[in-house]
């Protein structure tokens, strides 16, 4: 059996299972602890269960934000894509409809 990995997010230890990058798992509550200590920066009276909510939202912002970003470039690739194809068909004297 594996030992848990020791991790410390905002001044607290966490032991968790071990999945796999041990490295990864280290970014990631480094990451938290550093949303958890920019957003109580912000806060005169930084209560620990108010301060993981809002880096909590502020880390699911972040990755909503991601995704659109994600989804508007695949658009644009797809358009390029169909832009580009009835440019060739067109060169190549067909009208690309098969």
């Amino acid at each position: 059996m594996a030992k848990p990995l020791e991790v410390d997010v905002y001044g607290h230890k966490l032991a968790l299972k071990p999945t796999g990058n041990e490295e990864y798992v280290q970014e990631l509550a480094m990451y938290v602890d550093g949303q958890m200590q920019t957003v109580a920066r912000g806060l005169t009276k930084p209560a620990p269960a108010k301060i993981a909510i809002l880096a909590a939202m502020n880390i699911a912002d972040q990755m909503f934000q991601q995704e659109r970003r994600l989804r508007e470039g695949e658009a644009e690739i797809e358009r390029r894509a169909e832009g580009l194809l009835e440019c060739i068909g067109s060169h190549l004297g067909t009208d690309g409809s098969g």
